[in-house]
């Protein structure tokens, strides 16, 4: 088989962490297990992630293992200091980060506010963390009074800014999520801007689809820089374009939930490509592990399952899938941030090395590795690939 005609789907379950790792309470996360907590719910039903092996994963704390996996599985450890989508994904394709990403607990500067209001000539309103949800009702009227933008952050390294989109339209909104961007360098290198357009009348005001993440470039060239110099596809489906700020991506499409984004990667599997198509699914971060909600995050893992065994049929011999993820986010603890977590890894292809177990890993890293070997490229990332150790 040669090489150019391989191609990888490569699946981050965001936030799908499988268990705390030795520094997790270091981070406040001390026993999360985001997987674990979905289990406890005796509502998750996952027999094809269950098949592939995945509570064969070592140490990962909950479900019945099979007794002759039909994937190979491994259990990842975060080298990078965080645990955020970021820094996650950036250590996946191959880069860590040995600092952490800024955050404002207090809120930004003031200088720096003061230089975004110049030149976005707007004032700013909120300026500390705070629930997006809960920030529209606690502010959405005195911004459509003042025509000031909500500028607020989180336990991420995010710069946040909500305005309604009759008082700043979305194109005004996106040039000063720009002007933020430009801003946010240095030692305020926030990992993402992000544009929370809403609409409605308070106190009925809802966010709306036209969120727009601005992300500051990985520090480092990753395995997708290297696949596309290579002259081979890097399809980015869901947030992917947005994290890695464009870099590396031949090809993008954006998602409206978790089923729309396996169904973009159905239409995938069936057409021709040569590459990685990098798949981001963010509803079990967004719509449920920060929200804590347990039976949600439960229900979308049972969805995704239902999914995969749709997709599976659609690859080819020359097809390899992996199955990741980027944090934890454990919906039954009282924190509503993510938690760092070990990840899973689960591999399938038809020649695949069935119930291979890799036990722990050190880094994500080994992932951005492990596509580069198979697809035949020569990437200068961290991480040492675990190819043959998979196939056949």
């Amino acid at each position: 088989m040669s090489t150019k005609d391989r191609r990888v789907f490569l699946i981050v379950l965001d936030s799908v962490g499988v268990g705390e790792m030795p520094d997790s309470a270091d981070y406040g996360d001390a026993g999360s297990n985001t997987l674990a907590a979905c289990a406890r719910s005796e509502k998750l039903d996952i027999p094809n992630l269950r098949e592939l092996g995945i509570f064969n994963i070592e140490g990962v704390g909950c479900g019945v293992p099979v007794e002759h996996p039909t994937g190979a599985v491994a259990r990842l450890a975060e080298a990078s200091k965080g645990k955020d989508t970021t820094i996650g994904h950036w250590e996946i394709s191959g880069v860590i980060s040995p600092k952490p990403l800024p955050t404002y607990p207090d809120g930004f500067p003031q200088d720096l506010l003061e230089e975004f209001s110049r030149r976005t000539g707007r004032g700013v309103l909120c300026n500390k963390p705070y629930s997006g949800t809960q920030l529209l009702t606690d502010y959405g009227r005195k911004h459509m009074e003042t025509g000031k933008l909500i500028v607020y952050t989180s336990a991420d390294s995010v710069f946040q800014i909500a305005a309604h989109e009759e008082v700043v339209p979305v194109p005004e909104l996106y040039r000063c999520c720009e002007i933020a961007r430009e801003l946010l360098t240095g030692e305020h290198g926030v990992g993402r801007v992000i544009a929370r357009p809403f609409v409605g009348v308070w106190p009925e005001f809802t966010r709306t689809a036209n969120r727009h993440d601005y992300s500051l470039q990985p520090p480092a060239p990753t395995v997708l820089d290297t696949i596309q110099a290579a002259g081979l596809d890097c399809i980015g489906v869901g947030k992917i374009n947005d994290i890695f700020a464009g870099r590396g991506i031949t090809e993008y499409v954006r998602t409206k939930s978790n089923a729309d984004g396996m169904e973009k990667t159905f239409g995938y599997a069936q057409r021709d490509f040569h590459g990685l198509c990098f798949v981001n699914l963010v509803d079990f971060d967004m719509v449920y592990g920060h929200r804590n909600n347990v039976p949600g995050y439960t229900s979308a893992l049972n969805e995704f399952d239902r999914q995969l065994g749709e997709l599976m049929p659609l690859l080819r011999e020359e097809d390899l899938l992996i199955i990741t993820a980027d944090h934890g986010c454990d919906p039954s603890t009282p924190s509503t941030d993510h938690s760092r977590e070990h990840v899973p890894m689960v591999a399938w292809s038809k020649k695949i090395r069935a119930g291979a177990n890799l036990g722990t890993r050190e880094t994500y890293a080994h992932i951005a590795a492990t596509v580069a070997d198979y697809l035949g490229v020569k990437a200068e990332v961290a991480g040492k690939s675990f190819l043959s150790e998979i196939l056949n």
